[in-house]
């Protein structure tokens, strides 16, 4: 059988009632009953001292009759609950009894009477020598005069009237602890509500998330640590999926991306085999089977660029270098591609030197795909402009074109695996779609940022940050 968290906290509750009434049962009861028993005591004390020194000493000082003293007895004996007043002798005689009148010729011995059986204390417990016959709790009070005890003042309660008062506070313990189990209830409810419900639908989910259904939907309408945590859960079965899906839709484009070449390639060495492409013409299309086999290789470099990439503690070879410099070169090398399209590119650095720290080679690697990207999208007698800034310590590179745009629903993917738009498909038919993602992932690599500008019908404009090298902080502060 399962046990849910759930069963416990519900077991732990009753196991909280039971022991708790097993405590009131025994220990309180035990202490209530000796708080009540030595309580008692100190009062009948008191009142058997009080009437010691004052009826049963006018008593023995012939200040007052026999009958007058038993009357006074009488009523206080009544006003104490029931409990008994006598004045024994120390011989053991019984001289008064607040319960009855005893004649002059009738002798009440109490066989075996010691005052001292209180052994210090001011009271004893039992059937004083055989008098009652159930427990009583005896309290002695000397009489004295002419400084000699002329007798004892004795008062008797039942030990059951004292428990029967101490069974009047349990009860009121049992209630206490009757209430304290409902109000504890409250606990239960808001573990219940607040906990327990909660944790169940995580639960649900993660079942359903681990047998791989990542559809599951599931919400905690709560700000506490449980909403945090199904809305981690929530979003790291999000991620899942979707890393999931990037995994199939990489796959199914690596797979279109090296059939297209080779299936062309395979097309056109069978038709040279088979003589369907006469020799003259073998030339012409080793050329495109060359052209083929270059995509091949680049889209396997741009993939094994990437793995490194994402490879964890990839090592970058930072140095300084002037930004400036690297960005002439890079465009320098674009000349000819430009002269094709009569594509003017627009130079705009600060100053003459800008050094950067940063991995050169990567770097160049970066301007090198933007600026590849802006020429293949621009058109025909168009200007891209390259610029540098410098804002707080970093230098920000701007790669603007004029050519056809990136839709606006599409521009949040451009840095997608093999993505490419729509509206690029027919001007790209070489591009393998790695391109900005080998971009997006050495800037971050670099703890930088890139982002994308784009109207569509008007242009695109790239922009990523570099730190500057801390050797230009020094030679601004001199």
């Amino acid at each position: 059988m399962k046990r849910t968290l759930y069963l416990k906290f519900l077991i732990a509750y009753l196991l909280f009632g039971i022991f708790g009434f097993i405590m009131v049962a025994t220990f309180v009861s035990n202490m209530t009953f000796e708080h009540c028993k030595r309580e008692k005591a100190e009062s009948l004390y008191a009142e058997a001292t009080q009437i010691a020194n004052t009826y049963a000493a006018d008593l023995y000082n012939a200040e007052t009759s026999l009958d007058t003293v038993h009357r006074q007895l009488s009523a206080l004996s009544a006003y104490m609950a029931g409990a008994k007043i006598w004045i024994v002798n120390p011989s053991g005689r019984l001289v008064l009894d607040s319960s009855k009148i005893i004649s002059q010729n009738e002798e009440i011995i109490v066989d075996g009477f010691d005052p001292t059986v209180t052994a210090g204390s001011y009271y004893t417990i039992g059937t004083f020598w055989g008098c009652f016959t159930e427990d009583n709790m005896s309290v002695f009070a000397p009489i004295t005069a002419n400084y000699k005890v002329q007798a004892y003042v004795v008062i008797h309660l039942p030990i059951s009237q004292i428990r029967k008062n101490a069974d009047g506070y349990l009860n009121i313990s049992y209630l206490m602890l009757v209430v304290m189990f409902l109000l504890s209830l409250i606990i239960l409810i808001f573990f219940t509500e607040l906990v327990y419900i909660p944790l169940r639908r995580i639960t649900q989910a993660t079942e359903q998330y681990a047998s791989g259904n990542m559809d599951y939907e599931f919400s905690v309408e709560s700000e506490d640590e449980m909403g945090y945590l199904a809305a981690s859960l929530s979003y790291m079965a999000g991620e899942i999926a979707r890393q999931e899906d990037d995994q199939k839709k990489f796959v199914a484009n690596v797979s279109h991306d090296f059939r297209s070449p080779l299936t062309s390639i395979r097309g056109y060495l069978s038709a040279m085999l088979d003589g369907t492409i006469p020799p003259e013409m073998h030339e012409k299309y080793l050329g495109i089977v060359l052209n083929e086999t270059e995509r091949l290789t680049k889209l396997t470099n741009g993939l094994l660029t990437l793995n490194n990439l994402n490879a964890r503690g990839m090592l970058l070879e930072r140095a300084d270098f002037d930004i400036n410099q690297v960005i002439r070169n890079t465009a320098a090398s674009f000349e000819m591609t430009c002269l094709e399209k009569k594509i003017a590119i627009e130079l705009v650095l600060t100053d003459d030197k800008m050094l950067v720290n940063a991995d050169l080679s990567k770097i160049q690697q970066v301007l090198y795909n933007l600026l590849d990207n802006a020429i293949k999208f621009s058109h025909h007698d168009s200007v891209i402009k390259i610029e540098t800034t410098e804002k707080r310590r970093k230098v920000f590179v701007s790669v603007k074109d004029s050519g056809i745009g990136i839709p606006k629903e599409d521009q949040k993917m451009v840095f997608e695996r093999f993505y490419k738009s729509d509206a690029s498909r027919g001007k790209d038919k070489k591009g393998t779609g790695l391109g900005l993602s080998i971009v997006k992932e050495i800037i971050k690599a670099h703890g930088e940022n890139i982002n994308c500008i784009s109207t569509y019908g008007v242009g695109t404009e790239f922009i990523f940050s570099i730190p500057k090298a801390a050797s230009m902080d020094s030679d601004e502060e001199v």
